[in-house]
């Protein structure tokens, strides 16, 4: 099924909203992530992005308990130590698959760091505030918004990090 210009997500109503501009982008997929590391960098060039504007959402656990989303360019991985230590944990462990639309509101390759379930602390890579637009998901497979990173951090009291391997 096409995707239609005019469809909305709740991630595109918050934006505007909060009168944040943004360009709604959508792309077909077939098959969803499954499992593979690439999967930022596939839908990227499905769309004709630079992967290293595309920033992946994960979602990790800290050893106190609490959720961390951490937000970093596509072709990258997140490196745990520099994670736990921009969020101020003793460590962190990627969420569970299965935990993820349950502590967000989101599927897994359809996770944005706006409109979670609740609001928790964000950190995005260093290099989001390099581009003047950069690329997350609009909070379901097949859709993503291009914003000016600076208005989204904002939006999100995000803070950045040097987060990768």
């Amino acid at each position: 099924m096409a995707r239609k210009k005019d469809e909305k997500t709740n991630v595109m109503r918050i934006l505007e909203q909060k009168k944040i501009p943004y360009i709604p982008h959508f792309y077909e997929e077939a098959g969803g992530p499954g499992g593979t590391r690439d999967y930022g960098v596939h839908v990227a060039r499905a769309l004709g992005q630079e992967p290293e504007r595309a920033f992946k959402t994960l979602v990790c656990r800290g050893a106190s308990g609490g959720y961390c989303v951490f937000d970093i360019p596509a072709p990258d991985s997140l490196d745990l130590k520099k994670a736990a230590k921009a969020a101020g944990e003793k460590s962190v462990e990627l969420l569970a698959v299965k935990d993820i639309t349950a502590v967000t509101g989101y599927v897994r390759g359809g996770c944005s760091p706006v409109g979670m379930k609740k609001p928790y602390p964000t950190i995005f890579h260093q290099t989001a505030l390099d581009f003047a637009t950069i690329y997350v998901s609009a909070g379901k497979i097949g859709a993503q918004v291009e914003v000016e990173p600076r208005a989204l951090l904002d939006l999100l009291r995000a803070e950045t990090a040097d987060l990768v391997i």
